[in-house]
């Protein structure tokens, strides 16, 4: 969110609540925490007085064990007190951390593929990891402070007007004052603040993306044009943050100037109303231990109207995550705790009857989608039946809707007219996970998932056993260099840790290993050798024989191998039949043919 120069970001009450509904799960430990900090705040209150008590008794020449013990008392309860209280703030501040980062993380891997990637990954990860830490005080020790400041305040003016009301005008005025600065200057604290944490977002997402890209940055001597275009944000957060600084430092300084003004008033008037018998030494005392203790609350409150400002810029950036639509979900409902948390939908239950042997594992019946509202539509009216065995690819110049068919089979778009059927059940009928239980997918690139060989082979499937493991990794030849690292199936995987060729292989036995409906191949065998590429080549026929395959295809093997050949031109299915008919028949298949190298006669290859 980017707030607009000149727009006050001060604290209002909606925007308390948008913090409030983090700290409301627990306003129980926070009411225990309340009392804690005005039990320490009051024996903090009582001390001058019982200070007054030991001075009057030493004047008096009476006992002073009475008023010591209660001062040694006071500091008992105090000290024990304010550690119970600051150990309750700091766990609740924990918490609220973590249910804050585990919706986010739920939610951004429930949302739709378009919805997550319609942002930098940077930007996101920055409002689980950078966002979230200003809740930390924001959403349980501000509240808590705040208001035990303003009691503490108040509880101090009340006893310096006990003790004398001439002095209490001179510190009034002085409160007064700075009272006054602190309202005018917060406000634009607050959109410093705001300022500077949306460019470090933005930051996060430049700089996330230039890592990914860091060979192609190398590669093209991009370094410092691209490292200045990502400082240019990390600038423009600090010049923002400065500006936030310098009216911190201003605040604070007219606020320790007014209140050392103020004692420097109070010890002259007193001294004169002490002279004039009109106060007593022992309240004069008493009456500047208060003033020196003013800055205590003042000092509080200061701090936490400041955690406020960045807590509920915060607390808005991770609530518009909120707006990520979800998969498979109808609503939201608050959780035991008050967490806001996506409620599914309820899935149909039709009755489930054995699809025809003749009916098509997969269709598409005149679908068009696109990728957003105003978009031009990716794909057009395409009809495409997939049979339950065979293996079909899907040939056609970039751009020409190939993904994109891909995206719809998987769900991860939604078509806006016409509709898919799975087993002869239109798309609707089944939940997300339904049909990708059905399907196995590998990606063009191949993406390596954090964690270890292990973790990656067992993301579709947890419960296959060792033994099955290395089945696949044999089929897709893997299995002889796996043994020969140190770890074998536990080591630790990094884009860098493997070649592009090994994390194609290792999507592949991944996708094998399901045994699935319908494999979808995003050309997955573009990195591998030539003797590789036959082995797997090997894997996807014999998984032909059984089930469905789907490629997109970029190279010969894949198309001469496949059973139909579809053949996609600007969204829309312009051709489709075998190797040979498409060269007879279809001139953009003959170029895109001519344009790979390929051979016009499969025997010649």
């Amino acid at each position: 969110m980017t707030v607009p120069e000149g727009t006050s970001r001060s604290v209002s009450v909606p925007r308390l609540r948008i913090l409030w509904s983090f700290a409301r799960p627990h306003r129980r430990s926070l009411a225990l925490a309340l009392v804690l900090a005005l039990v320490g705040s009051g024996t903090g209150l009582a001390t001058p007085m019982v200070t007054k008590g030991v001075l009057d008794a030493l004047g008096g020449s009476q006992s002073l064990r009475g008023p010591l013990t209660a001062l040694l008392l006071l500091l008992v309860v105090g000290s024990a007190v304010t550690y119970w209280q600051w150990t309750l703030i700091g766990t609740l501040g924990e918490r609220v951390v973590l249910r804050a980062r585990e919706s986010m993380v739920r939610r951004f891997l429930r949302a739709t593929v378009t919805a997550v990637t319609r942002r930098p990954p940077g930007e996101l990860v920055t409002r689980v990891t950078s966002d979230t830490v200003l809740l930390h005080q924001a959403a349980t020790g501000a509240p808590v402070g705040l208001i035990n400041a303003v009691v503490m305040l108040l509880g101090t003016l009340v006893l310096m007007a006990v003790l004398d009301l001439v002095l209490l005008g001179t510190v009034a005025a002085a409160v007064v004052v700075v009272g006054v600065l602190f309202a005018v200057l917060m406000p634009g604290i607050a959109t410093a603040q705001q300022r500077a944490q949306d460019h470090l977002g933005r930051l996060g997402g430049n700089l996330e993306g230039a890592l990914r890209a860091i060979r192609t940055v190398k590669a093209g001597r991009a370094e410092d044009r691209t490292a200045e275009r990502i400082v240019a944000d990390a600038r423009t957060s600090a010049e923002h943050g400065v500006r936030a600084v310098r009216r911190e430092a201003l605040a604070w300084t007219i606020a320790l100037a007014g209140i050392q003004l103020a004692i420097i008033l109070v010890l002259g008037v007193g001294a004169w109303r002490v002279a004039e018998g009109a106060l007593e030494v022992s309240s004069l005392i008493a009456f500047l231990l208060y003033a020196f203790g003013l800055m205590d609350p003042i000092s509080e409150l200061s701090q936490n109207v400041t955690a406020l400002q960045s807590g509920i810029a915060a607390a808005e950036r991770i609530r518009e995550t909120e707006d990520l639509e979800s998969e498979d979900l109808e609503s939201e409902e608050e959780d035991d705790d008050g967490v806001r948390v996506p409620v599914p939908a309820p899935a149909p239950v039709p009755a489930r009857e054995a699809a025809a042997p003749d009916t098509p594992v997969l269709e598409l019946r005149d679908v068009t989608a696109a990728y957003g509202p105003d978009a031009e539509p990716a794909v057009r009216g395409v009809g495409l039946a997939i049979p339950r065995r065979g293996h079909t690819a899907i040939v056609g110049p970039s751009g020409a809707g190939k993904t994109t068919l891909f995206s719809l089979v998987l769900r991860f778009l939604e078509p806006t007219g016409g509709e898919l059927l799975l087993d002869g059940r239109p798309y609707r009928d089944h939940t997300h996970d339904e049909i990708r239980s059905r399907l196995a997918y590998v990606e063009q690139d191949t993406p390596v998932v954090p964690g270890t060989i292990r973790d990656n082979l067992l993301l579709a499937r947890p419960d296959a056993t060792d033994a099955e493991l290395r089945r696949v990794l044999r089929e897709v030849r893997l299995a002889e260099k796996i043994d020969a690292l140190d770890d074998g199936l536990d080591t630790p995987l990094s884009g860098a840790a493997v070649s592009g060729g090994e994390r194609q292989r290792i999507a592949l036995a991944r996708a094998l290993l399901r045994t699935p409906d319908v494999l979808l191949l995003d050309e997955a065998t573009a990195q591998l050798d030539g003797l590789t590429e036959a082995a797997v080549q090997a894997c996807v026929r014999s998984r032909a024989a059984g089930g469905a395959v789907v490629t997109i295809a970029h190279r010969l093997s894949t198309v001469i191998d496949a059973d139909t050949i579809v053949v996609m031109e600007a969204g829309r299915v312009r051709a489709r039949g075998s190797h040979a008919e498409l060269l007879a028949t279809d001139a953009l298949y003959r170029e895109l043919v001519e344009a790979l190298r390929i051979a016009a006669h499969p025997q010649s290859v």
